[in-house]
């Protein structure tokens, strides 16, 4: 099985993911699934913190000032949280992980894309936070760094909104 690749297109470039849908076929079938309904188009980074990560997908960040951008889900609800043990992807710079409200099966559509060694997030660990890995940054490191390094608000926004313009899957 290959995995799919996407690429994300956002106002400071573009992001090129692979997808591990041959280890987690729930999680990244949710993102694919998601993207290729263009959920995704026109949102924005709505959490970024320098050296940890930046967050992405909640449908209340459509207004990048919105109050409450990172509190939303996707049209189909939350999904199961998906902990294979054959797959104990750690939460690595570069990886993609599935959002929760630190409840179990609270993953819908948001996700962040780790820029430190997260292994207190990794579901394996032991910790309180089960955050699932579903894929890798494979290129765009630069815009990566670009979207960390941007000067946030007290709520970890970006002063300057960055915005998801489009995301494009291909298997």
């Amino acid at each position: 099985m290959t995995n799919p690749t996407a690429i994300l297109k956002t106002s400071l470039g573009e992001i090129q993911v692979e997808l591990f849908a041959d280890q987690m076929p729930i999680t990244a079938g949710n993102f694919v699934k998601l993207a290729q309904s263009g959920f995704y188009d026109g949102l924005h980074f709505h959490r970024v913190i320098k050296d940890f990560m930046v967050q992405f997908g909640c449908p209340e960040s459509r207004d990048p000032e919105s109050s409450r951008a990172g509190t939303g889900n996707g049209p189909d609800g939350c999904i199961a949280d998906e902990h294979p043990e054959d797959a104990k992807l750690s939460n690595e710079p570069g990886t993609l992980s599935m959002a929760n409200t630190g409840q179990p099966n609270s993953g819908s559509c948001q996700f962040f894309i780790n820029t430190s060694h997260n292994a207190n997030l990794d579901w394996f660990s032991g910790g309180a936070s089960k955050h699932p890995v579903f894929g890798r940054v494979t290129g765009g490191d630069d815009v990566l760094a670009q979207i960390q390094s941007t000067p946030t608000n007290a709520q970890d926004r970006p002063q300057t909104p960055v915005q998801m313009i489009s995301i494009t899957v291909s298997d």
